[in-house]
């Protein structure tokens, strides 16, 4: 509605209102000029949006399910990725890539997986994945505002919640590279991302029933990472947690414990722990599925070896 170069094309992005009804109303609202159907190609959707984010425009693309990027992945990788860096600043890249992440839809192996951690690995990119609508508002904003590119991940299973948005005047836009104490806390810091942030707070309730004050941060963007917030956060609780929907091996997680493990070592009263998928292939069943990924149990259980050591 600001700015009339943005425009926004997917695969059934404009007329169906999208699979998970996030973008119903634009069509009608902004017309077929800017609200586009695209092939089924997620090659063909990401190489036109890198064209016109480089002549002029500020283009959101979709991927319906963040595991299709796989198909595409050389362009994200190799071109948007590098192509600012490798024209000296002479391109400027304001793209956002939206695309609907994580489990617990029984969507099965090839529709369920949480792969952030994919793009976290690759320089030039920015990466942000909300878990609330404020959030989804504000980061979005900020995203689309950025003359780098961005990857959104927004949780699947985040979608049919309900939320309360504050009472303000104007516009909601946040910051990215920003992580937000969700929960304050004084015995133990869990850091989360998107669908385990709700976990962690579940989590931290049932825990405090125990004695134990946990404080939980939503890190929100992984690119750039507000390390400050977390290691300030580890200074006061000496005890480090986090929760990640990746499998565990290469998850964002790992990444974040290492900085906290190299810069906030002599803080730290208990080894740091990481709860994760483990590195299998999601299952479609449910009760597997729902044994795979991170729940509150785990987390609780975790937590309370964790704070007693």
């Amino acid at each position: 509605a600001h700015d009339p170069n943005v425009v926004f094309l997917g695969e059934d992005v404009a007329g169906a209102g999208g699979v998970f009804k996030a973008t119903t109303g634009l069509l009608e609202r902004f017309g077929p000029e800017r609200v586009r159907d695209a092939p089924i190609s997620e090659q063909a959707i990401l190489g036109a949006a890198m064209g016109a984010a480089m002549t002029g425009l500020r283009p959101i693309a979709e991927i319906m399910f963040s595991d299709f990027l796989a198909v595409c992945w050389d362009i994200v990788a190799n071109e948007i990725a590098k192509s600012r860096y490798m024209t000296a600043g002479q391109l400027s890249f304001p793209l956002v890539i939206r695309t609907a992440n994580g489990g617990g839809s029984r969507f099965g192996a090839q529709h369920s997986q949480s792969v952030e951690n994919w793009a976290m690995m690759i320089p030039g990119i920015k990466v942000v994945a909300p878990s609330t609508a404020e959030d989804m508002i504000g980061l979005f904003a900020a995203s689309v505002r950025d003359d780098d590119p961005v990857m959104f991940f927004e949780h699947k299973s985040i979608y049919p919640m309900k939320f309360d948005l504050p009472e303000r005047g104007g516009d909601i836009v946040d910051e990215l590279g920003t992580a937000k104490i969700v929960r304050p806390g004084n015995d133990i810091t869990i850091v989360a991302l998107g669908l385990m942030v709700h976990r962690a707070l579940d989590a931290a309730e049932q825990l405090a029933a125990d004695g134990i004050d946990a404080e939980v941060i939503d890190v929100r963007s992984l690119v750039p990472l507000d390390t400050k917030t977390i290691l300030g956060s580890v200074a006061k609780t000496s005890r480090f947690v986090t929760v990640e929907e990746n499998p565990r091996l290469c998850g964002w997680g790992a990444e974040v414990a290492s900085i906290v493990a190299d810069e906030a070592f002599w803080d730290l009263d208990a080894p740091v722990a990481r709860i994760s998928t483990p590195h299998v292939p999601l299952p479609s069943a449910d009760a597997l599925e729902d044994a795979t990924i991170p729940s509150v149990e785990r987390i609780v259980e975790t937590l309370k070896r964790s704070a007693h050591r």
